[in-house]
């Protein structure tokens, strides 16, 4: 159902806001009646003055992204009382106090623990009954969040959902506005909805990072993504390989105090080492593992995938790191190998198609190769629990080996040589995520074609299925898209600050979780969807 008003049980559904009416007639007890005169007309026994009050009927709470389905009720809504109002959880619902006190926190309530609610309150709870029954489109995520009484129930099947009615409720009443009375069923379209930071070529302190998750979870974003190594820089604190660490890096520490606060707005946060291209930052320290073609010239960022001592290192590392980030996904990377970008990679670079013949047999290439490496680095990580992300010029077509079956494909680009149409990927059955470089690359600098994406034409333009360019695939694949990733680059780290980074990509991390919450046309134009979000 589309989202908006929905009429309650004798109402009929209205836009606009909620509307106190006062009625004048007389032996009126306000109990939210319509106005009209009670039947048999006025009490001669006891007259009265008092008047009635009267509720339009409400319309759904502005919010970003926009609630999916709002039943619309009569009724003076809620708002935050501090002399009186607490935030309460559900007898045996312990595991949602976190939740409670942190909204509780930002709207000046006291947290009640377990209580029966009352009037004023805000009541969190579990709940598998009628109020869960958009688990099987939302799952998890998914919430019911009803205005009744002067009080507030937001029920969900998981704790994720009930944070993402915390949300609402939040926004609702931002800037002293009131929660409209009725209900809210509430689900996104899709399960991915991540924004991902390269911190290897741009360092940002851990206050700019931390400021960004708590956007992230007020527009219930659900992944934040780390690229933490590149050839300039490498970011997070080694033990086994403390060499390659840059001065400007963030302590093992504070990432675990960053992965506390994302998880504690439902986030995970997902890390990537991008091998076997763009680690010139190990093969700085470790120049022996550097690529080089057939005249000892040295390719950029890339490693000799040939050597096993370049396999070691990159395994020591994901090995390490996978306790850091005990979330289910990781990012292997995979892009931009410039040794197959090259027309002849056999003659270019003798030693890998070499290593290919010996491992694949006489009709072995280098992008069999490349493709036994990321299926070596996903048997790495794959013991520890995750599902793992591939950047899509790391699947090659032919050759004598395939990508492994379980990878998901960070489609970003149709721009390397060879691209295939994201089509290809779809009807081999693989799962996608949209990272379309068209709208959802912020790349600093503006290098090449690059230019800084507004959020009004993703808005206006994108939904999910617009994985390249500016054509959707087709809708049979709606469901192997799991969802979209907003991703800010640092190839010219200098040309913004990181204030200018924040300003810049607010109005597009709005528009992105619009269209992963709900990739329909919007209702509200986009003048008013940025009047909104300055509003919030």
């Amino acid at each position: 159902m589309r989202r908006g008003p929905v009429a309650a049980a004798g109402g009929v559904a209205v836009v606009g806001a909620v509307v106190l009416a006062v009625g004048f007639w007389p032996g009126g007890d306000g109990d939210g009646s319509d106005g009209a005169a009670p039947s048999g007309g006025r009490s001669a026994a006891a007259p009265s003055t008092s008047p009635t009050k009267s509720y339009a009927l409400s319309k759904a709470p502005a919010t970003i992204p926009a609630v999916r389905e709002h039943t619309a009720a009569r009724g003076p809504g809620w708002r935050p009382d501090e002399g009186k109002g607490r935030v309460v959880i559900g007898d045996g619902d312990s595991g949602l106090a976190d939740e409670a006190k942190l909204l509780a926190g930002e709207l000046k309530l006291k947290y009640g623990g377990e209580s029966d609610p009352r009037e004023g309150d805000v009541q969190l709870t579990l709940s598998d009954g009628d109020e869960g029954k958009d688990k099987d489109k939302g799952g998890d995520e998914s919430y019911t969040l009803t205005v009744k009484g002067e009080r507030v129930r937001i029920a969900a099947p998981a704790e994720a959902g009930v944070f993402y009615g915390t949300r609402t409720l939040k926004q609702a009443v931002s800037g002293g506005r009131t929660a409209p009375e009725g209900v809210v069923r509430d689900r996104p379209a899709k399960p991915q909805r991540g924004f991902m930071i390269d911190i290897a070529r741009k360092h940002y302190d851990l206050k700019w990072l931390e400021d960004r998750v708590r956007d992230l979870g007020d527009l219930k974003y659900n992944q934040l993504g780390l690229h933490f190594s590149d050839d300039q820089a490498f970011r997070i604190e080694s033990e086994s390989h403390p060499e390659i660490v840059s001065s400007d890096h963030l302590t093992k520490d504070q990432v675990r105090g960053l992965v506390k606060l994302a998880a504690s707005r439902h986030i995970t946060v997902v890390p990537e080492i991008d091998s076997p291209g763009h680690l010139g930052a190990v093969t700085r320290r470790h120049p022996s593992l550097q690529l080089r073609d057939s005249r000892g010239k040295v390719t950029r960022g890339a490693v000799d995938i040939s050597k096993p001592a370049a396999a070691k290192i990159v395994d020591d590392l994901l090995k390490e790191y996978a306790d850091l980030f005990p979330g289910a996904y990781w990012h292997l990377g995979a892009d931009e190998y410039l040794a197959l970008t090259v027309k002849n990679p056999e003659a270019s670079y003798p030693q890998l198609a070499a290593a290919a013949r010996e491992r694949y047999g006489a009709d072995g290439r280098v992008q069999d190769l490349a493709t036994g490496w990321l299926n070596d680095r996903a048997d790495t990580v794959r013991p520890f629990d995750k599902k793992l992300k591939a950047w899509n010029d790391g699947f090659f077509r032919g050759g004598k080996t395939q990508a492994a079956d379980d990878l998901e494909v960070a489609y970003w680009t149709g721009k390397e040589i060879g691209a295939r149409e994201p089509d290809a990927y779809l009807k081999a059955g693989r799962k996608l995520v949209n990272y379309n470089d068209e709208y959802l690359y912020y790349v600093l600098g503006q290098p090449q074609t690059f230019r800084y994406p507004t959020g009004q034409r993703i808005y206006e333009s994108w939904t999910p299925l617009v994985v390249r360019g500016t054509k959707p695939v087709s809708e049979r694949y709606d469901d192997q898209i799991l969802g979209g990733t907003f991703a800010v680059w640092g190839d010219l780290a200098d040309a913004q600050t990181q204030e200018q980074v924040a300003a810049g990509i607010r109005m597009p991390l709005r528009a992105t979780v619009q269209k992963l919450w709900d990739p329909g046309k919007p209702d509200l134009a986009w003048k008013d969807f940025v009047k909104l979000a300055d509003g919030l």
